[in-house]
């Protein structure tokens, strides 16, 4: 806990766990958005068994009086409806003497997590409390509980409640008198955990998720159709489009698996629709024939990957940095293709809306690396600036001489006709081809295609936007992704003024980019590579395309459990002070 000048707690971190059904997630998610009312800022990030569903769950609530890039070390709060299976949480919830526990039943033992930190322990028998209230939520008390802990309103509180159950009157009463419950229950507590006051500054802002931001940045590029099979966790950005594609003249289908999805989505890009479709590390792998498809034809297509971890089925309710290889290498030919990576939540609107557009105008598939963590934490952050990128793909809308669908251009890009274009028709498939279009197996053509498609995007400008670089000291930390919040907080502790290190978070992993890249680490003399990965994924990536010389050290941890800010502070602060 960090005090402000007024002894109250400048950050704090709250745990909400409980079986599937108790409600966990509404108390979450209620809490942090009257949170962002109050003016706090804050994110909730959600944990469940691999069943999915009907298991175990926790959210984790870190509210603060300033924009949090990396979850907490330590949870000042663990409040547990029930304690079934809370256990299997342990590695995830780090307790300490400082720590309060709060327990929803009386009579508990328990676990080792618990007895074992120090942690002081408040029995509240909310159960009990709520027996006279007729159809009274227990997570509904501990909400009013929570936030009167924190110091929040409560008409706020009240407030958020009611946008929540606004539909269903009879429910409102109940749960308002339940809220009051845990609110008077909370004026019992022996221990204080008050935030300080929010900051009062003018800048707007968002509660939002990776998800949903990867889902806006898509409309607004131009994304009018989405095929997509479900799958946890990128789901939501299918959830979260469909009633808004609908709204601006679009179109979303759920298909019957990831192999008729992206082959709907190329299908839809060819007449030319902007189309994307999401998945997760087990749907790509399925899609990587199309995707070849798609690089052949020259047919734009945005695949947002929301990474889980693996192989195979792996833990789909968690996050890791393990499907890079697969991103990148997974085509089967020489195939170049795009793929990015946003390093933040307000980044995943801004990335995928540049993939979008970078597609467009490349005529090729993209691929979005976001993951678990980025894509279903909620977050409540300053605006995500707006894109003044705006790219569209080249369409040639009457055939004046012989039309080349693959010429061969200065820049490597052709322009495209759509289907109906008189004189414009032209064989689109897997099979290479004359610059007309015609299928080939002559050396002389598979060269030339080879090389065009190479061209357009290795000679391509993407600007400054391929990384975010900051700092110009020399010790570097180069990192991509979800752990890039995580680095950026730990860099700013040790080093605020940018004077000894150099932080490095790259947003375009392909095509590589070697000479911009050897610029940007000039003069440094120790290089960290920092990833959520087993095998150490984005080391041996730049390992591959970079020159990094013997400068370069390895800072791989595998998921579930996130990197945090303080693993990296002890290294880096070796580092410094040598």
């Amino acid at each position: 806990m960090t005090p402000s000048q007024s002894g109250k707690i400048k950050r704090i971190a709250i745990a909400v766990v409980g079986s599937g059904g108790s409600g966990v997630m509404t108390v979450g998610e209620l809490l942090l958005r009257s949170a962002a009312e109050a003016g706090w800022y804050g994110m909730m990030r959600r944990s469940s068994g691999p069943q999915i569903r009907g298991g175990e769950a926790a959210a984790y609530v870190d509210l603060s009086t300033s924009p949090l890039e990396s979850p907490c070390e330590y949870f000042n709060i663990l409040l547990a409806l029930d304690w079934k299976n809370v256990e299997r949480f342990a590695s995830e919830i780090a307790l300490d003497k400082n720590s309060v526990v709060i327990s929803g039943e009386t009579g508990v033992e328990f676990p080792g997590m618990v007895t074992n930190s120090g942690a002081k322990v408040w029995d509240v028998d909310l159960k009990a409390m709520l027996k006279k209230l007729k159809g009274g939520r227990t997570n509904i008390a501990a909400l009013g509980l929570l936030g009167k802990l924190i110091g929040c309103p409560a008409k706020i509180v009240r407030h958020t409640l009611e946008n929540k159950f606004s539909a269903k009157a009879l429910e409102l009463e109940v749960n308002f008198a339940a809220l009051e419950l845990g609110v008077q229950t909370a004026s019992l507590a022996k221990f204080e955990v008050e935030l300080a006051p929010p900051a009062a500054d003018a800048d707007e802002r968002w509660t939002i998720t990776g998800n949903q931001a990867a889902g806006l940045g898509a409309l607004r590029a131009g994304v009018r159709f989405v095929a997509a099979y479900p799958i946890t966790p990128a789901t939501e950005i299918l959830e979260w489009m469909s009633p808004r594609l609908r709204k601006v003249g679009g179109f979303l289908l759920q298909a019957e698996d990831e192999l008729a999805s992206i082959n709907m989505s190329i299908g839809a890009s060819y007449s030319g629709v902007p189309a994307l479709t999401a998945t997760s590390g087990p749907g790509l792998a399925l899609m990587s024939e199309s995707l070849g498809l798609a690089v052949a034809a020259e047919i734009p297509l945005v695949v947002v990957n929301v990474m889980r971890g693996g192989p195979s089925t792996g833990i789909p309710t968690k996050s890791e940095q393990t499907d890079l290889n697969l991103a990148v290498h997974g085509l089967h030919g020489d195939a170049p293709h795009l793929v990015l990576a946003p390093h933040s939540i307000p980044d995943c609107l801004w990335t995928t809306q540049w993939a979008v557009n970078l597609a467009e105008q490349l005529q090729t598939p993209a691929i979005v690396l976001s993951d678990q963590s980025l894509g279903q934490t909620l977050a409540v952050t300053k605006r995500p600036p707006d894109s003044a990128i705006k790219a569209e793909r080249e369409v040639l809308k009457r055939v004046k001489q012989k039309y080349n669908r693959y010429a061969l251009t200065d820049s490597g890009v052709s322009p495209m006709t759509l289907p109906g274009t008189p004189d414009g028709q032209y064989t689109a498939d897997g099979l290479e081809h004359t610059p007309e279009g015609t299928p080939s197996s002559m050396v002389e053509d598979h060269d030339a295609q080879l090389e065009k498609r190479d061209r357009k995007l290795r000679n391509f400008d993407y600007g400054d936007d391929w990384a975010e670089i900051t700092g110009d000291g020399k010790i570097a930390v180069i990192s991509w992704g979800s752990t890039g919040g995580t680095v950026r907080e730990a860099v700013s502790q040790i080093d605020p003024e940018g004077n000894k290190i150099r932080l490095m978070v790259i947003r375009l992993l392909s095509p590589a980019q070697p000479e911009i890249f050897k610029k940007a680490l000039e003069n440094t003399e120790k290089v960290l590579v920092v990833e959520q990965s087993y095998g150490a994924q984005f080391y041996r990536y730049l390992r591959g395309y970079f020159e990094l010389d013997n400068r370069a050290e390895s800072f791989s941890k595998p998921g579930p459990l996130p990197i945090s800010s303080a693993m990296l502070r002890d290294k880096l602060q070796a580092w410094t002070t040598v």
